[in-house]
């Protein structure tokens, strides 16, 4: 039977967040809000967790999942920076974007875009995802949560089949639903692959 917390204020107790992290740590399936709305996510390189993701959100094998980090150092584990990329990501994160960055060795291939060696990567700013990554000390890999339309959606609107595929959700009511901004740093000057919540004005001197 599917978990489901609701904190208060958003604020996750010490207790819910043991519980999320062991439900992780143990292969599982979490719904939790994030920057852009709710999120899927699972373990770093669960390939069971990460087939039960791609079956609720019906996806094929080719769509991309994003890495969450607590911060730069963290993230730089995942992702090669250079000097100039990481000047940047100070300025971006924590904050809503995605950014396309070359992958790491440490980063397992089924994250990874097949032909680029990139992974989009992030660090969130919603405290209940943050503090959640920060505590599994792992980067976690997740999908936006969205219907059979690519629609953003909450939890309560899950059909019931496919919200009892998941085994925690965090729910903290309606969230300001809009996509984060997807900047692909491989190259110099970035590419705005996606306008979202994310001001782009650092990056371009100006709202691009």
């Amino acid at each position: 039977m599917t978990a489901w917390f609701e904190p208060v204020a958003g604020f996750i107790r010490p207790r819910e967040m043991e519980r999320l992290r062991d439900v992780v740590k143990s292969g599982g399936v979490l719904i939790v809000p994030s920057d852009s709305g709710y999120s899927l996510l699972c373990r770093l390189g669960d390939k069971s967790a990460s087939q039960r993701i791609r079956r609720i959100r019906e996806l094929d094998k080719e769509h991309p999942f994003t890495l969450l980090c607590s911060d730069l150092t963290h993230l730089s584990r995942y992702a090669r920076v250079d000097n100039i990329q990481y000047r940047l990501l100070k300025t971006l994160f924590p904050g809503a974007f995605t950014c396309i960055l070359p992958a790491s060795r440490e980063v397992p291939r089924l994250v990874q875009h097949d032909k680029r060696r990139t992974i989009g990567i992030r660090v969130p700013e919603h405290p209940v995802l943050y503090a959640l990554v920060a505590d599994c000390g792992e980067a976690l890999m997740g999908v936006s949560l969205c219907d059979s339309d690519e629609m953003p959606i909450a939890p309560r609107d899950l059909e019931k089949v496919l919200i009892n595929a998941v085994d925690l959700v965090v729910d903290v009511g309606a969230l300001a639903i809009r996509p984060t901004t997807v900047l692909d740093l491989t190259q110099m000057p970035p590419l705005l692959v996606r306008r979202g919540a994310g001001e782009t004005s650092a990056v371009f001197g100006q709202s691009k």
